[in-house]
């Protein structure tokens, strides 16, 4: 793939409208913009929709047959006309907020980390075998230091 120096983003950020305030204020859309720009190889067209755990289990329901919220869910369309790689990203806030508390991580890396993973997959990138896993972990690893998180793998302690 020919990799454009500095791929053309066109985002929008959603939240649902019964989303907590606190998420809407760590949540700029410059600072999202910002994680997304960091994990693009191509032009992209994506929508990045923060919800609460009854539409997470909805859609992971719908779509994966896990009646379960999720951190985040990945819709990806493939490439436009304009050769740019078009997909949803669907992050449920209080998930995050409570693997955030559970995992000794800040708010604002979490966010950071699944918006990056999140925007990969849209890419192509996946984790459904050990090497692929390790792939896309390595390059999230990466994205991050870059953006001075640390290394959301990393075990507490």
């Amino acid at each position: 793939m020919n990799t454009p120096r500095f791929p053309k983003l066109t985002l929008s950020v959603q939240f649902q409208a019964k989303m907590f305030d606190t998420h809407k204020l760590l949540l700029p859309r410059a600072r999202i913009s910002s994680w997304v720009r960091s994990a693009l190889l191509a032009h992209a067209v994506l929508t990045i929709r923060f919800v609460d755990e009854q539409e997470s289990r909805l859609l992971n329901y719908s779509y994966r047959g896990k009646n379960y919220p999720t951190n985040v869910l990945t819709f990806s369309y493939g490439r436009l006309h304009n050769k740019a790689i078009s997909g949803d990203l669907i992050i449920c806030c209080p998930v995050v907020e409570r693997e955030a508390y559970e995992q000794y991580k800040q708010l604002d890396a979490h966010y950071a980390h699944l918006i990056v993973h999140g925007v990969l997959h849209a890419q192509g990138f996946d984790h459904k075998n050990d090497k692929l896993a390790h792939e896309m972990e390595s390059i999230e690893k990466n994205i991050l230091a870059k953006l001075g998180y640390l290394d959301p793998y990393m075990q507490p302690g």
